[in-house]
C-alpha cells in the first residue's frame, strides 16, 4: 500500500469512529438510529469499495477491542454478540456491495444509489436475522422493530451521501 492509501484508510476509520457512536434511541426497540451507515454511504461514494471496506474493518477491530466506537459510545465483543451485532456485521456487506456498484457505476448516480439500497437490504437481512435470534422474535416482528422505522432515514442518508460523496470523490481525484 502507498502512504496515501494508508493515510486515507486511517482517516476513513477515524470518520467512522466519529460518526459510529452517534445514535438516536427509538423507544421500544433495541436498535438505535445509527450514523454508521451514513458514514459508509459517504465513504463508498467518495473513496470506493476498497477504502470503505478497509476502514470499516479497522473500525470493527477497534470496537471489538473495547474502544467506545459503536452506537451510544459502546464497544467490546459483547456488543457484537448482542441484538445489534448482526447489523454491525452486515455493514461489511454494505461497504462491499455498495462500494462495488459505486466503483462500477461510471459516475451514474442512480447506479450508486441502487448499490447503497442493495447493500442496506443485505445489512438489514443480517441484522434482522440476528436480532430475531437474540430476542426470540419472528422475522416479521424483527422487521417491525429493526427495519421499518429506519427506512425513511436511510433514504435521506443515501440521498445526502450520493450528493456530498460525489463532490468529495471529484475533489479527491483532483488531489491525486
Amino acid at each position: 500500500m502507498k502512504t496515501k492509501d494508508l493515510t486515507m484508510t486511517g482517516l476513513i476509520a477515524a470518520l467512522i469512529c466519529i460518526l459510529g457512536p452517534l445514535s438516536i434511541t427509538i423507544p421500544g426497540t433495541p436498535v438505535p438510529i445509527s450514523f454508521t451507515n451514513l458514514a459508509l454511504y459517504f465513504i463508498v461514494m467518495a473513496a470506493g469499495c476498497r477504502m470503505a471496506v478497509s476502514g470499516y474493518l479497522i473500525y470493527m477491530l477497534l470496537g471489538a477491542a473495547g474502544l467506545p466506537v459503536f452506537s451510544a459510545f459502546t464497544g467490546g465483543v459483547a456488543k457484537l454478540a448482542g441484538p445489534t451485532g448482526g447489523y454491525l456485521i452486515g455493514f461489511i456487506f454494505l461497504a462491499l456491495l455498495s462500494g462495488w456498484m459505486v466503483d462500477k457505476s461510471d459516475g451514474k448516480i442512480w447506479v450508486s444509489a441502487a448499490g447503497m439500497v442493495l447493500g442496506t437490504a443485505v445489512t438489514y437481512l443480517f441484522g434482522t436475522a440476528w436480532l430475531c435470534i437474540q430476542m426470540n422474535l419472528s422475522f416479521p416482528q424483527g422487521l417491525v422493530i429493526g427495519v421499518i422505522p429506519y427506512l425513511p432515514g436511510d433514504a435521506v442518508k443515501i440521498a445526502v451521501a450520493v450528493i456530498a460523496g460525489k463532490k468529495a470523490r471529484n475533489a479527491l481525484k483532483k488531489i491525486g
